[in-house]
């Protein structure tokens, strides 16, 4: 990746300051993904990497022939530095990419790709979906395959109880359906 614009000592030194970047599965572990996610993840990627990059890159270009004001180059700097980072986050979740296609005959079990409908102890009862990791969202019933919930919920059958070891609680659930 080319980093023609951003070579001074101001940027090099933001970029050693930078945390490293985690990726948020197990180590050894595949990036498990719906086939929406994966779609998704491909976009984005593409995006960035074709779209917003080139953008931001001519603007410092511009900033930098016109001799603009300091904030506003330090300001695009940033900005390419923040959309490399995400950039080269996307491409090592890219690599470890593994497209789950749902099962024809569909789910016995639940298993990654799922919708599953559970009943809390407490009567409650919720749908969740297992999705990667970075599809997950807990307001809207996506869990990520490693969440606490979800590791629960693999393998089990309608009808079967489990335990959800969740950090200040356990959430017991009843399986009622998988879809």
């Amino acid at each position: 990746m080319s980093r023609a614009f951003v070579g001074d000592e101001a940027n090099e030194s933001a970029a050693d300051e930078a945390p490293e970047i985690k990726i948020p599965i197990p180590p050894g572990s595949r990036n498990y993904l719906t086939p929406e996610g994966a779609a998704d993840l491909a976009e984005e990627l593409t995006r960035l990497e074709t779209v917003e990059r080139p953008h931001v890159s001519a603007k410092i270009d511009r900033a930098v022939k016109g001799a603009s004001d300091t904030d506003a180059l330090s300001s695009l700097r940033r900005i390419l530095a923040r959309t490399d980072r995400r950039i080269e986050y996307l491409s090592r979740m890219a690599a470890l990419a593994d497209t789950i296609e749902p099962p024809e005959e569909g789910y016995k079990r639940v298993s990654f790709g799922a919708t599953v409908t559970v009943r809390e102890a407490s009567g409650t009862e919720r749908s969740y979906r297992i999705v990667g990791v970075d599809e997950a969202d807990p307001a809207l019933g996506r869990l990520g395959w490693i969440s606490p919930i979800a590791k629960a919920l693999m393998s089990k059958e309608v009808g079967d109880h489990t335990q959800a070891h969740l950090p200040e609680s356990v959430l017991d659930l009843e399986i009622l359906s998988i879809e």
